[in-house]
């Protein structure tokens, strides 16, 4: 009497994810390739641009495989945000030397210096709102900066205590004996710097001051800071 082959055991279905889209949905570099796709296109065709379908079609999956890693359009839309405050972050670093200023701790370099990495600082948050501008205006949307989805006020805020940082150790050096709050003036700053891009990227700026150079948005900017700090006492 001959006795049966074992049976061979199949796939374990209760441990084992199923992909769909021939595996491509299932796999696990899926998420930084959604993300991917997303700063690429958000640098290319905007903020409006960004809807589940079109970043799933750019990553190559499904529209319905994005809900593997982001449950929420929101989710997905900040992780690119996130990775838009991450330059800035690394932009901001490079050019102010990358120290942490905290607010009435010792400026190390007095004022001056202060003033110089303000200016700095100032320069290259411009900069990338007008050459990242898509990314920009993602980046500072109301709903996903309250919505504290992936820790994204944790990777902006940092960004707002340094200005408030150089502000304080700016303040230090203007002789003034009732200064304002450190916070309030870095508000104040950093609207007015947030209203000159947008209204530039617009053309609106331009067109009321009657430049569209370089130049005059240098003038501007100086400005800004001349009128929240004080002026520096000579042109630089």
């Amino acid at each position: 009497m001959t006795s049966e082959p074992p049976p061979v055991p199949g796939p374990d279905l209760g441990t084992t994810p199923v992909a769909s889209d021939g595996g491509r949905d299932a796999d696990p570099g899926l998420r930084g390739r959604l993300i991917a796709a997303g700063v690429e296109l958000v640098h290319a065709e905007g903020a409006q641009a960004l809807t589940l379908r079109e970043i799933a079609r750019r990553a190559g999956v499904s529209h319905g495989a994005p809900r593997r890693y982001f449950p929420t359009h929101l989710d997905l839309l900040s992780a690119i945000a996130r990775e838009g405050f991450t330059e800035l972050g690394a932009r901001v670093a490079a050019t102010t030397g990358g120290e942490d200023v905290a607010p009435d701790a010792p400026a190390p370099d007095g004022p001056q210096a202060a003033r110089a990495r303000l200016d700095a600082l100032a320069r290259v948050y411009l900069d990338f709102a007008l050459t990242r501008r898509g990314m920009y205006e993602l980046m500072f949307r109301h709903d996903l900066l309250e919505s504290g989805r992936l820790g994204l006020r944790d990777t902006s805020l940092p960004l707002f205590a340094l200005l408030t940082g150089l502000v304080d150790h700016a303040l230090a050096g203007s002789g003034t004996t009732s200064r304002p709050d450190s916070a309030v003036v870095a508000g104040a700053l950093w609207a007015n710097l947030h209203g000159i891009a947008q209204l530039w990227s617009w053309g609106s700026l331009a067109l009321a001051s009657r430049t569209e150079n370089p130049e005059g948005l240098d003038t501007l900017l100086r400005a800004a800071l001349d009128a929240h700090l004080g002026p520096t006492g000579g042109e630089r």
